[in-house]
């Protein structure tokens, strides 16, 4: 399998690191060789990338036309703080200070597999995403993310 799956509650310490879960640890590639590329999320959180996930999306973002002021904005907030990042001898990570002020991160934190990476949240934030999000929004949504044309699928 490529990608992640699962959710697993972590504690920052003083320094900022974390452990990373035994559960996530077993579902990476020896490709990704223990390196890790962290930035802003989409959201007010984090997303880590094993190295071998995300060489090719800096590839391509390296490719795009620096002449459109989009590129140049979209590469911008991207690559915003984007560092790379090696689990040490006891298998944490340590999140650089201006990442951790972004989200908002402080010291019980959530990490949610995203099909490639995985999302790092603060768990009071992730625990209200999903409270104020009912089961019917998430119905319509699912309909129009995976329900037409090339993305029809059953789940």
């Amino acid at each position: 399998m490529t990608g992640f799956l699962g959710e697993y509650e972590a504690t920052l310490d003083a320094k900022g690191r974390f452990l990373l879960p035994a559960g996530f640890k077993k579902q990476l590639q020896e490709s990704a060789g223990g390196q890790f590329v962290i930035n802003r999320g989409f959201e007010k959180c984090l997303s880590l990338y094993p190295m071998n996930e995300w060489q090719p999306i800096f590839e391509r973002i390296s490719k795009l036309n620096d002449f459109d002021p989009k590129v140049r904005e979209f590469r911008r907030y991207f690559l915003n703080g984007a560092t790379i990042l090696e689990l040490d001898s006891a298998g944490r990570l340590l999140v650089p200070k201006n990442l951790l002020s972004y989200a908002n991160l402080d010291k019980d934190i959530i990490l949610a597999a995203a099909t490639n990476k995985i999302e790092i949240w603060d768990s009071a934030k992730y625990q209200e995403f999903f409270e104020n999000f009912s089961p019917g929004a998430f119905s319509d949504l699912a309909q129009q993310v995976m329900g037409g044309g090339d993305n029809n699928i059953t789940i």
